[in-house]
């Protein structure tokens, strides 16, 4: 691994991890002030949209997204990792992988609360990383985005998915993740998971145009990534296990 030499507001910067299965990993990483080998600490990964993408220049997704920087106000002891990837399918599946089981070796971190955020193409990179790895994760945030995983796997895994989106989202609609948590849904039915345990597991959470006029945003899909990151009940959410 070669480790970055700038900083922006607590993340060292465009460190690289040099896998001879993925290539070169590039990623922004902040280690709480507290941090402690002899105790394990969680892991946030956080992924980002077309915007950040490695090829948009280095440090653009922290610059786009704020899911990095309100994470802390939920766990203050946390391992935040900010990766830029080269695009939203399976390769980056796979390094985020490579990236997350590089990370435990390297840091104290406890194995059940590794969470999974992803944002635009980032949540179709979650979905195929969760899908390909779900013992990995404790839970999955997706963001104005599609599941492109399978989602037998999730549900096999029983790894708590909520899916957020606008309900006039531009890019995205709503749909896909209507169909995608009808499926999931009838996945848990199948298995003979109860309702409620079901309702815990598969949350949609469809956003109505007043949430955003209310909050002054226009464009559902583009306010997605500051929005949503600062709505204390999606982000609770995730880090409340």
């Amino acid at each position: 691994m070669t480790q970055g030499t700038q900083t922006y507001r607590g993340f060292t910067m465009d460190n690289v991890l040099h896998s001879s299965a993925h290539g070169d990993i590039h990623f922004h990483l902040s280690v709480p002030s507290g941090y402690d080998a002899s105790r394990p600490h969680a892991l946030f990964v956080t992924l980002p949209g077309w915007q950040g993408l490695y090829f948009q220049g280095v440090g653009v997704n922290l610059q786009t997204e704020d899911f990095a920087f309100e994470a802390p106000a939920y766990r203050d002891d946390m391992i935040i990792v900010a990766p830029q990837l080269s695009d939203w399918g399976q390769t980056s599946a796979d390094q985020t992988i490579a990236l997350v089981e590089y990370l435990l070796g390297a840091y104290s971190i406890d194995r059940t609360h590794v969470f999974l955020e992803g944002y635009s193409g980032g949540g179709e990179t979650a979905s195929l990383a969760a899908a390909t790895r779900p013992d990995l994760f404790c839970a999955v945030l997706h963001c104005a985005s599609r599941w492109d995983g399978d989602l037998a796997a999730v549900a096999d895994a029983r790894l708590p998915v909520r899916l957020v989106v606008g309900e006039n989202d531009e890019y995205y609609g709503a749909e896909p993740d209507r169909a995608s948590h009808r499926q999931l849904v009838s996945l848990y039915e199948a298995r003979g998971v109860s309702t409620d345990e079901t309702a815990r597991l598969a949350v949609l959470d469809v956003k109505p145009g007043s949430y955003f006029s209310q909050r002054g945003a226009s464009d559902q899909h583009g306010a997605g990534n500051t929005l949503f990151a600062r709505d204390r009940e999606v982000m609770a959410w995730l880090f409340n296990r």
